[in-house]
């Protein structure tokens, strides 16, 4: 793809300063920039890099004044950048359309105009498919599912029977939805795996990354929320709910029944036990160890997971434990010397 500085301009509705007729020919990080390449500048460390990059034209904040180089003044550059990046990765793509002769495909499953299916890919009995969606080579989609309307399911994504997933969903390659939930009862000294009956629903407008796993609920259904985005190597439990616009960042691992509002944000590694609530708005930061239920607008960090001012406080001394135990052991001894001049009579 090829676009001048005005073209972009006016899809980011932004304000050329410079060269309006420079021709962009690729997009670049403001380090990794080579001569023909767009970049963009959105945190002001990075602005002594506007004289080295060797990129041909910067977005940057409407504030920012550059010499000698085409920039793009903008609200927002890096969501600026992303919109013309989508646009430059649409132009890559690979046209996917039709169906693949190697594709299996149940009889009774109904496929609207334009779904696409790769090659090896099985769908199987009372699957409906919405319309434009795409299904990549080596895919499982299991029996009664429903998909709707321009979902992406990459390569090799199991779908398990029984799932509702919305429009306009990515499912990223290696992911599985609809495994059974872990429940187990134990009986005489062994586990007895217990049923699980429920569903998968994932609404409108959600990503999942590679390799997320969500299980079926017991009963009912495990929900995601319209527009959450979760991230690589998420395991999200059986009758957990989340609320609408979530972000889930890798290596997360959320226990059974969690229920998670509107908005919340669960940064890597954190981990939430079984049946609690996190709120609307909270955030649960990296590794953090969430034992109980988090408020709304919270921000939590640690283990066991508690207020994040509360936390940096409570790590601030125990870094300082080794001095705490000198000086601790210097008074015990002169403690000790007073005892012992007590106990002399001097």
């Amino acid at each position: 793809m090829e676009k001048t500085l005005a073209e972009i301009a006016k899809i980011v509705e932004g304000e050329v300063v410079g060269d309006e007729n420079l021709v962009i020919t690729k997009l670049s990080g403001i380090k990794e920039a080579a001569e023909g390449s767009l970049t963009f500048l959105a945190n002001s460390k990075y602005i002594p890099l506007l004289k080295t990059t060797k990129a041909s034209a910067v977005i940057t904040p409407r504030d920012v004044s550059v010499s000698g180089k085409s920039i793009i003044r903008t609200d927002n550059p890096s969501f600026a950048f992303a919109r013309i990046a989508a646009l430059f990765a649409e132009d890559q793509n690979i046209p996917f359309e039709g169906i693949h002769e190697t594709a299996v495909i149940a009889k009774d499953a109904i496929l609207a105009d334009g779904v696409a299916v790769g090659p090896y890919a099985v769908i199987e009995a009372s699957v409906r498919i919405g319309r434009g969606t795409k299904i990549h080579a080596g895919s499982f989609i299991g029996h009664n599912t429903v998909l709707g309307a321009d979902c992406v399911i990459h390569p090799n994504v199991t779908i398990l029977q029984n799932t509702q997933i919305g429009n306009n969903v990515s499912i990223h390659s290696g992911t599985i939805i609809g495994s059974d939930g872990f429940g187990y009862e134990q009986i005489n000294g062994k586990h007895e795996k217990i049923p699980q009956l429920g569903i998968v629903v994932i609404e409108d407008d959600c990503e999942i990354g590679a390799n997320v796993a969500i299980d079926r609920a017991r009963f009912d259904k495990t929900l995601v929320g319209r527009g959450t985005k979760i991230d690589n190597l998420v395991q999200i439990a059986h009758n957990v709910v989340t609320g609408e616009h979530c972000i889930i960042i890798s290596q997360v691992g959320i226990s059974g029944s969690v229920t998670i509002g509107r908005g919340a944000i669960l940064a890597g590694q954190a981990g939430v036990a079984g049946h609690l609530e996190i709120g609307a708005g909270a955030i649960v930061a990296a590794q953090a160890g969430v034992t109980k239920p988090v408020k709304p607008s919270a921000k939590v960090s640690g283990y066991p997971a508690r207020e994040h001012e509360e936390a940096k406080l409570l790590n601030a001394h125990l870094a300082r434990l080794p001095k705490y135990a000198q000086k601790i052991k210097a008074l015990e001894n002169k403690i000790k010397e007073l005892e012992d001049k007590i106990n002399d009579g001097s």
